[in-house]
């Protein structure tokens, strides 16, 4: 059964989530179904538990397909934290849990972020650009934040997403 995103104004996405206790199988086959998720929707390059319902600290990030962007590929990331940033940058941002609107927002424009990976091994990573603000709005969920929560301004800053009909073939 595919895993609902939970959507804005739904009361659980603004709970926090806890961190995980142990990695084992279960666990790696949630974050395959949170993955399946995240490539299901278009454009699609990060989700988090708290937004299919589950409140532990697990996220996934994957901005390769874009090759112009410099990445580390697919990260899973449980009980992140980000341990260093630095320089700020407005941006603009999208999400599957706000699939109306799109707004500007400010995040740090190079991080570090420390995790466990899906075999429960510390990781750390250093991203920048596209790449650390997809990390930065993921553990946003993990903390019941919204990227609406973190808008520029409200009055200026948020935007009506287009949206373009599917078209079906026979």
């Amino acid at each position: 059964m595919a895993l609902e995103i939970l959507t804005y104004p739904d009361e659980r996405l603004k709970q926090i989530s806890l961190p995980v206790q142990q990695v084992d199988d279960s666990l790696r086959a949630f974050i395959a179904e949170l993955e399946r998720a995240m490539r299901a929707a278009p454009g699609g390059v990060g989700i988090a538990a708290p937004q299919v319902g589950c409140f532990q600290r697990i996220a996934i990030i994957d901005v390769s397909a874009r090759p112009e962007i410099a990445s580390h590929g697919r990260m899973v990331l449980i009980n992140p934290e980000i341990t260093s940033w630095e320089g700020m940058v407005k941006g603009r941002e999208g999400c599957m849990s706000v699939p109306d609107f799109t707004g500007n927002v400010m995040r740090a424009e190079r991080i570090t972020v420390s995790a466990l990976d899906e075999r429960g091994e510390p990781r750390k990573y250093h991203c920048e650009g596209y790449e650390a603000r997809a990390v930065q709005h993921e553990i946003d969920h993990l903390d019941g934040l919204l990227f609406l929560d973190r808008l520029v301004s409200r009055r200026t800053d948020l935007f009506r997403r287009k949206r373009y009909a599917s078209r079906k073939t026979a």
